[in-house]
């Protein structure tokens, strides 16, 4: 295996790895329930822990 070898699957299949994983973070995001962990995730730097 050589340079060119890798840049070729680094060409093709990294592009086709790095759009699933993309996809694969908005979907999760956007799933059905998430609202109200992200709400509940976005109030913890205002709870006072002392």
């Amino acid at each position: 295996m050589d340079y060119t070898l890798f840049r070729e699957l680094a060409d093709s299949w990294g592009l086709v790895y790095l759009f699933v994983l993309f996809v694969g973070a908005i979907l999760f995001t956007f799933r059905p329930g998430s609202k109200k962990i992200a709400e509940e995730v976005s109030r913890i730097p205002f709870s006072e822990d002392e």
